[in-house]
């Protein structure tokens, strides 16, 4: 299987989840129609209130890779890095099961 798979830990500062989750909210509509992004989900950890988890699935890593270069995504991340304390990304190679 050739897909590309990421999480990513978001850390917000204390008390700025929310505001991060809803500007990662928007870069997930800039990622609907997006070529080669199969899906990109945004998850609030129930333990840990500071944090966000991201789970992508591409096609391709160069897909992926591209998608950072867009203008819309570009624009979010400028807006969130603010609000970001630490990010752990975790790079998967994806083997199968449902959804995929």
């Amino acid at each position: 299987m050739s897909k590309y798979s990421m999480l990513g830990q978001l850390i917000a500062h204390p008390g700025k989840r929310d505001e991060l989750a809803g500007l990662m909210l928007e870069s997930a509509e800039t990622l609907q129609g997006m070529e080669g992004c199969i899906f990109y989900i945004i998850n609030e950890s129930v333990d840990e209130p500071d944090v966000l988890w991201i789970t992508e699935l591409w096609e391709t890593e160069e897909a992926h890779a591209a998608s950072l270069k867009n203008e819309g995504v570009l624009a979010v991340i400028q807006r969130c890095r603010p609000l970001i304390a630490g990010v752990k990304p975790v790079k998967l190679r994806p083997l199968g099961g449902k959804g995929m």
